[in-house]
């Protein structure tokens, strides 16, 4: 470590102690664009016998407690580095290098397991439900089980996970640790839109040496230090995972491709089914090619989105449109044509006797439904034949037409028939 980077932490940490109460918020908010402190810490934490690292540790975690949030947010900053130094010092058995790195994360840890009136915290979480829709999917294209999971949606079954009432810490040991460290994973990762990019660079790098340290493909990472396998949990991968795939879309491609790569590598190795899932759902799930984007601001996830507008089309024939529909008779057009062929329409000779139900009316015994229907078509004839209509037209036309609708009247029902 450096004399200028020794001289800036050191001012960091007298600047606090004389700092007023009254301006903690300006302090706070300016302290996040000191670039050359956080490069200067990062490096007080990665070298465990600094003589500096236990006043930073103390004062980080003073940082924590203060219940500003810009301060809280930047001592989480350093969390997976921390993590990480921790694991290696366990590793190694060298357990006192450790102590005030234990100290922090416990004190990170027991404050986030109570609320501010000191009750046990109980996180909840729901899990989305299919049918109804998201940045990730559309329930149109899962097909059936969407209408079981609306089903279900609509009678109140939706799934919430609870974490939580934790325990209070005193110490980390072998059956705890796990547990506390993948706590505080997730503590970091609800903040993870409020971490810079050197950060996300820590937290790739140290989920890839977690995973691969004790294992051949630590020589082809070339990652040198500790050679000893360090012990995960199938839940601690999991956060891991979690903050890699946000560092996927925030300008970090290709350190979370590694990190993503050596945790599938490790999860295979540990026969764990969690990680394996949530890898290979993040590895299906990410485009072609890497994302061609500055490392400024954050970025997002490109998907298409169903508009809300309806795309029926106009020719689709929906209950609507058939209830609109009126169906007309079939009628033949009047044109020129009819008129010109009017003299040699002929009407079939229809003969009708013996119908059902026949009556005579009006005193007409003698005459039957047949004679008077063939007076009638005897009629239509000759004035189709008679050279003078063909001046007449169309009137002549409707003429043949109603005799005809009502011949078939007659026909179809039995009873008195009139004219």
């Amino acid at each position: 470590m450096f004399t200028s980077e020794k001289g800036v932490v050191e001012e960091w940490l007298s600047e606090f102690k004389t700092l007023p109460e009254t301006s903690l918020r300006n302090y706070a908010t300016n302290l996040k664009d000191k670039s050359s402190l956080v490069s200067s810490l990062y490096k007080v934490i990665q070298e465990p016998q600094s003589e500096l690292l236990e006043p930073v540790c103390h004062q980080l975690f003073e940082f924590y407690r203060s219940g500003e949030e810009q301060l809280l947010r930047f001592t989480l900053q350093f969390l997976p580095e921390l993590i990480w130094c921790y694991l290696a010092v366990s590793a190694s058995r060298n357990v006192h290098r450790s102590g005030c790195i234990e100290a922090l994360l416990l004190g990170i840890y027991n404050l986030e397991i109570v609320d501010k009136q000191g009750h046990s915290k109980v996180l909840s979480f729901t899990i989305p439900s299919l049918s109804k829709p998201s940045v990730y999917h559309e329930p149109s294209s899962i097909g059936s089980m969407a209408l079981t999971e609306s089903a279900l949606s609509q009678h109140g079954l939706s799934k919430v996970v609870y974490s939580g009432p934790h325990p209070q810490r005193e110490m980390l040991t072998a059956q705890n640790r796990f547990e506390v460290l993948t706590f505080l994973l997730l503590c970091y990762n609800a903040a993870l839109t409020y971490m810079p990019s050197v950060s996300l660079q820590s937290l790739c790098q140290i989920c890839s040496r977690i995973c691969v340290c004790g294992y051949p493909r630590q020589h082809v990472r070339k990652y040198k230090g500790i050679s000893s396998r360090i012990p995960v949990s199938s839940g601690f991968m999991v956060q891991m995972l979690t903050g890699i795939y946000f560092a996927f879309y925030n300008g970090e491609w290709d350190l979370a491709q590694k990190a993503l790569d050596d945790i599938i590598y490790r999860a295979q190795l540990e026969l764990y089914p969690e990680p394996l899932l949530v890898a290979n759902a993040i590895k299906a799930s990410l485009p072609h090619g890497a994302m061609k984007s500055s490392k400024e601001g954050t970025r997002c996830i490109q998907v298409e989105i169903t508009p809300t507008s309806s795309r029926i089309s106009r020719n689709a024939v929906t209950s609507m449109s058939i209830r609109g529909h009126r169906w007309k008779r079939h009628e033949q057009p009047d044109n020129n044509n009819d008129t010109t062929e009017l003299g040699i329409l002929v009407i079939p000779e229809i003969s009708v006797t013996n119908v059902a139900g026949e009556r005579t009316g009006n005193g007409e015994k003698g005459r039957t439904l047949g004679e008077i229907d063939a007076q009638h078509i005897q009629g239509v004839q000759e004035t189709a034949t008679d050279p003078r209509t063909e001046s007449k037209g169309l009137p002549e036309i409707r003429r043949q037409k109603s005799v005809r609708k009502m011949m078939e009247d007659g026909i179809n029902s039995p009873g008195r028939v009139q004219f």
